[in-house]
């Protein structure tokens, strides 16, 4: 079985509101023996101290090929004592992954004005495994949560990757050397992360739409593995202030439609309290090794 984790850990924010990466491997490991991990929100230079995330997470996972993108780096906030000579202030995504990895893409998404409200550069980042099963493409995307407009135009994007994605699979580059040297871009692939949508919502039905071509089109994992339930939440579990909302679902995983046979069992770390997001799990009857 291919096992793979998505959590959004918001800064390795521990119960306490303190960062804590020990905690947030332990919870990883406790929640199951994974092959990929993506990860959202990872910070460095936010948080006082202003630990490099990135390479933490990096040394606290041996045995693990790591890819990072960064959506937001800013110069570091002119108040902070010692500010001109101060580590940028960065927070992204990452993978990190058991396998090979043969390709790292990054791709920024839209961001088109939307003055009304806040919010923030997104990215989603790519990598193509080689797995004992034969290549695995996995999409690493964490959107826009205040505006709408914006992660629409993001949940367009993830449909053009998956396009893309898709035609350079089925008709590989030309023959080259250096950085023109043809790498395979897999077609079988998962799509995961922090979405800001709920279930049902219009971009979760545009992110679902049928292509019009021979584009595998992207399935809900959850709807694969268990048609007609709603979907377990993933945001929410854990607040207790008297005007919290009821728990919802923000955080999914995606297979292409040529992938979707093999989708077997989907969970939800309901435990974890330091993030409001809970890890969630995917396994594929796919070789691993």
């Amino acid at each position: 079985m291919f096992t793979l984790i998505t959590w959004n850990i918001q800064s390795g924010r521990s119960p306490d509101g303190k960062p804590d990466l020990g905690r947030v491997v332990g919870c990883l490991d406790r929640f199951a023996r994974h092959d990929v991990v993506c990860l959202q929100e990872v910070a460095s230079g936010f948080d006082p101290g202003g630990e490099d995330q990135f390479a933490a997470l990096r040394a606290r996972m041996p045995g693990h090929a790591a890819a990072a993108a960064v959506a937001c780096d800013l110069a570091t906030d002119p108040a902070e004592p010692g500010a001109a000579d101060g580590p940028r202030r960065r927070i992204g995504s990452m993978i990190l992954s058991r396998h090979p990895v043969l390709q790292v893409l990054r791709h920024s998404l839209p961001w088109p004005p939307d003055p009304a409200v806040p919010s923030m550069p997104r990215t989603a980042l790519e990598v193509t495994l080689a797995t004992p099963g034969g290549l695995l493409r996995i999409v690493n995307a964490h959107l826009e949560y205040f505006s709408y407009q914006q992660r629409l135009a993001q949940v367009e994007r993830l449909r053009e990757l998956q396009r893309d994605g898709r035609a350079q699979a089925m008709r590989p580059r030309a023959a080259g050397s250096g950085p023109f040297a043809p790498v395979p871009r897999a077609a079988p692939a998962l799509l995961a992360g922090d979405f800001n949508m709920l279930p049902g919502s219009p971009e979760h039905q545009r992110l679902l739409a049928p292509f019009g071509d021979d584009t595998p089109p992207w399935r809900d994992c959850w709807q694969v593995v268990q048609p007609g339930r709603r979907h377990a939440p993933t945001v929410g579990l854990h607040d207790l202030r008297p005007d919290a909302p009821p728990p919802f679902t923000f955080d999914y995983v995606f297979a292409s439609a040529d992938l979707t046979a093999r989708v077997r069992r989907m969970r939800v770390d309901a435990s974890e309290q330091g993030s409001d997001h809970q890890a969630v799990l995917v396994e594929l009857d796919w070789p691993a090794g």
